[in-house]
């Protein structure tokens, strides 16, 4: 229920590729979604490793060969392109139902602001977007460490924020020098920021709301790290 790497590129072998660099353990006996069709190039890495599920719009007919001589992985096609409503999910309790709007925010949305001294960069910004596009798929508390182009770390599901982010910068090791962390909530302090610019991030994008925001942006300010609000909390369960 947490994606273990995600990546972007110019084909959706580059995409695939990058996703699998960002984590190239966790990704062993998972489930790959793919938003391109999947050609005979990318099959045969697909077929490299193994594998439970694959998504993707659609398949090339060389690609179904390449997969199929494969036992027990299945092959699923779903529409991206087809409008989508937002749905309710329903997690069971003892005695009941939790039920929570799914969430369909973007930065679009958003009412973003640069809380710091200094503005982020274009590849910043860019780090920043993609990192917050995937870090509302991470169970809370998440953090997710990327580039523009990739996940480097992600931090998922644990008891306190700077936990998480340890665990995705530990993950991320010599690669998260200049890249950017996202958080789905707020830091209640600011050893988060504090964990972040050891590790070489230099840009931050989170919620804001926590009554020591000052506190984070005094610690970004004093390491030179750019770092962004939102205003719109992400929170998965």
């Amino acid at each position: 229920m947490n994606p273990c790497g995600v990546g972007v590129g110019a084909t959706i072998l580059e995409a695939y590729e990058k996703a699998y660099e960002a984590d190239a353990t966790s990704i062993f006996g998972g489930i790959i979604a793919l938003n391109r069709e999947v050609d005979k190039a990318t099959a045969e890495k697909l077929h490299e490793i193994f594998l439970e599920i694959i998504i993707a719009p659609g398949f090339t007919q060389e690609a179904v060969e390449v997969l199929t001589s494969k036992k027990n992985l299945r092959l699923l096609t779903i529409d991206f392109d087809a409008v989508k409503k937002p749905e309710r999910k329903l997690t069971s309790i003892e005695g009941g139902l939790l039920i929570q709007d799914q969430d369909a925010h973007s930065l679009k949305d958003a009412e973003v602001k640069v809380a710091t001294k200094r503005e982020p960069t274009p590849e910043e910004w860019k780090a920043m977007e993609l990192g917050w596009k995937i870090v509302k798929h991470v169970k809370s508390n998440a953090i997710v460490v990327c580039n523009d182009q990739m996940t480097l770390g992600v931090g998922a599901g644990q008891m306190n924020r700077v936990g998480a982010a340890k665990i995705a910068l530990e993950q991320a090791g010599e690669r998260a020098t200049g890249s950017a962390l996202a958080s789905d909530a707020f830091f209640p302090m600011d050893d988060t920021v504090e964990a972040a610019a050891k590790a070489g991030v230099t840009a931050i994008i989170q919620p804001g709301g926590s009554v020591k925001d000052e506190d984070s942006i005094k610690k970004a300010d004093e390491y030179g790290i750019t770092m962004v609000f939102t205003g719109i909390r992400h929170f998965k369960h």
